[in-house]
């Protein structure tokens, strides 16, 4: 059921295969000390739920050349939303947007190989239509990243 809490061998094995993303079921029950059954029905239970998308490699999208990460908050016509979403999703560079409150409507997280390659970015965006206003900011450094560790681990140890 979506929205269920996580329980402490649920946060145990997520914190496993984050470390070591590539261990197999049998590997994870041995270092958790529960049966292969209970692992894997674990795994299916946190991917029917959602929790679980998959298992995609830890990507460092700098050292893929682009180093430049860049915020966006976008304004946009109203009842536009999936529109623009459609359109910004062809915009290879655009990493994330959230419907967001507040000042504008949507929050865009895009990346870039330098600063002119940003203006061509940027320039992609505001090419959208029914986008009215942007305020973009670049990111000087990442000094927390995108983590679910400690969540997990406020679980396993019951808080």
């Amino acid at each position: 059921m979506p929205g269920e809490s996580l329980d402490a061998l649920d946060a145990r094995l997520l914190l496993l295969l984050t470390d070591s993303p590539r261990l197999g079921v049998l590997e994870c029950a041995r270092r958790l000390g529960v049966a292969r059954g209970t692992v894997q029905a674990r795994l299916d239970r946190l991917a029917e739920r959602g929790v679980l998308g998959g298992f995609p490699p830890e990507l460092d999208i700098a050292a893929m050349g682009y180093g430049l990460t860049a915020f966006a908050v976008l304004e946009i016509a109203q009842g536009r939303r999936a529109e623009v979403t459609a359109a910004l999703e062809a915009i290879d560079e655009v990493c994330e947007v959230h419907a967001t409150t507040g000042q504008g409507d949507l929050f865009v997280r895009m990346v870039a190989r330098d600063n002119d390659d940003l203006q061509r970015v940027i320039d992609s965006v505001v090419g959208v239509s029914d986008i009215q206003r942007t305020s973009t900011s670049i990111a000087l450094s990442t000094p927390i990243p995108p983590r679910v560790r400690p969540l997990l681990e406020r679980t396993v140890r019951g808080d």
